[in-house]
């Protein structure tokens, strides 16, 4: 068993899932809990994770140090490495120059924790802090060239220290460290698989929650949706009906493909709901990407609500995956949101989706998400285990609050059209080129910014349009992608010639973090 002390990371469930993956048991906790539970439990080793606050600030997170003197190996990432460095007598200060993103790591001296490893690899760096004067009995294991204690070691006590994140797949070596960190604490490794059995327990588990419940789904046709609502259904049949509200925030034929895929290929009872109308009306005037999102989910959840009602269903089926829950910070109190897989109460919030920080509080249905747990590439071998088609289980993700987050500022019919538009070229042209499965996700953003142009000798002032493509495995952290020049012209292109209202594109080249993967 590791315990993993949650300071408030976005990644902090990745560890634990990194951990799942090695064969090694772990629970989430709270820093306040730690040492009771490090006393009452069999702790075979302890993991600080990051978080958003600072060491040296009054109110931030801690813990006990007597912590450290229990005799189990510790391993401190990001904040956990700060924490441990004062904590144990050593000084860490606001750094001259922050990290976020991709950094070169150069060992200096080797550790335990850094066996296996070349002497230069890159790492994923996202801290504003650093450790400039280290504790007794620790020495310095690698460097950047931002900062000098990268990476820190004492290892009379096994007590580590990383400023990066090696639960981060853009980390080139990170499970090593993670599995030489097991090993430290004489923990076996064997890694898990999902597959079949893996599958008819998570059935079995809908099953066994929802018995003989009547129940609807909210469908998408996006990759959770169609998943969750798959697994549902194999777990309770006709007693499930899948709902896709057409909110008018959908891509381009988006309502006719579902339609085609769902009723005639799996023949599920899926209900297809108009309410594109209501939509907009209310989010008319509305330009705070946070206000838009809450608008969202309360309109879906009153819409499916009433939708309920005509089928008697006391169960509601959502696709949340686990990044949904961690930028959403939807922690409940720490033992239910842990439980649950939530966020901790440390976390910030960075966006609400709208299936989760949008929810109503009053909500009268029973909230069922089978796939809360699980990161995208996780939901992907689950629909790979339950069949599903390649074009929809490799479907690039879409966010549930639809285009409306992929226009900046107001929300209105004119600016979907234009966005529709733009987004179906890149599609088109990505698909082409064949590169659509290769691709996280390629889509358009209407930045709400007009510049001046020219077309046939005349003055226009036009929209201009971003494109954002981007390479990830499980989207807590992501790389712009390095697209053909060729390619990103033909689409430039097509889009200004196609889209009469739009007279600039450009591209976006920002890695997450610092940015999300939308725009809003």
């Amino acid at each position: 068993m590791i315990l993993i002390i949650d300071f408030g990371s976005q990644t902090t469930h990745l560890i634990s899932r990194r951990l799942r993956e090695l064969g090694a048991k772990s629970i989430i906790i709270e820093p306040e809990e730690a040492l009771k539970k490090i006393n009452h439990s069999s702790c075979k080793g302890i993991i600080l994770s990051g978080g958003p606050g600072s060491v040296y600030q009054k109110d931030d997170p801690t813990i006990d140090k007597k912590i450290f003197d229990v005799g189990i190996p510790v391993l401190g990432i990001c904040y956990g490495q700060q924490l441990i460095a004062q904590l144990l007598g050593g000084e860490v200060i606001p750094g001259k120059r922050k990290e976020y993103g991709p950094a070169e790591l150069k060992i200096i001296k080797p550790s335990t924790l850094l066996l296996s490893t070349p002497e230069t690899f890159s790492v994923w760096m996202s801290h504003g802090d650093e450790v400039v004067t280290l504790p007794l009995g620790f020495e310095i294991s690698a460097k950047t060239l931002t900062i000098p204690c990268a990476a820190i070691a004492c290892e009379k006590r096994k007590i580590y220290g990383v400023q990066f994140h090696p639960e981060v797949i853009h980390t080139q070596f990170g499970e090593q460290i993670l599995k030489n960190f097991l090993t430290i604490c004489n923990i076996s490794i064997k890694k898990q698989t999902i597959d079949q059995e893996f599958v008819n327990n998570l059935i079995a588990d809908i099953k066994d929650s929802i018995k003989d419940g009547i129940a609807i789904s909210a469908l998408s046709g996006g990759v959770d949706s169609s998943i969750s609502s798959l697994l549902v259904h194999k777990a309770i049949g006709k007693n499930l009906t899948s709902i896709y509200i057409d909110s008018g925030l959908m891509r381009l034929n988006e309502t006719a493909s579902l339609r085609k895929t769902f009723k005639e290929h799996y023949h599920m009872n899926v209900k297809i709901v108009n309410a594109k109308n209501i939509f907009l009306k209310n989010l008319k005037g509305v330009t705070d990407p946070e206000r838009k999102r809450k608008i969202i989910g309360k309109t879906f959840i009153q819409v499916f609500e009433k939708e309920a009602k005509k089928v008697g269903a006391k169960y509601f089926i959502q696709g949340t995956i686990y990044p949904d829950v961690i930028e959403s910070g939807a922690s409940r109190s720490p033992s239910e949101a842990l439980a649950k897989g939530d966020a901790g109460k440390h976390s910030q919030k960075i966006k609400s989706h709208h299936n989760v920080g949008g929810l109503p509080k009053n909500m009268k249905l029973t909230l069922v998400e089978p796939l809360r747990a699980f990161y995208k590439d996780e939901v992907r071998i689950i629909g790979n285990v339950l069949n599903l088609p390649e074009e929809i289980n490799l479907r690039q993700p879409f966010p549930g609050p639809g285009l409306a987050i992929r226009i900046i500022g107001e929300v209105t019919e004119k600016k979907l059209k234009i966005l529709k538009k733009a987004d179906a070229i890149i599609s088109q042209e990505i698909e082409k080129e064949k590169l659509t499965n290769k691709l996280w996700q390629a889509f358009a953003v209407f930045t709400g910014i007009k510049t001046t142009g020219v077309r046939g000798d005349n003055r226009v002032y036009g929209e201009t349009i971003a494109i954002r493509v981007i390479d990830a495995k499980d989207a807590m952290s992501a790389h712009w992608a390095r697209l053909p020049y060729d390619l990103i012209d033909k689409i430039s292109t097509r889009i200004v010639n196609e889209v009469r209202e739009v007279n600039r594109v450009v591209y976006d080249i920002t890695n997450k973090p610092p940015a999300t993967m939308e725009w809003e």
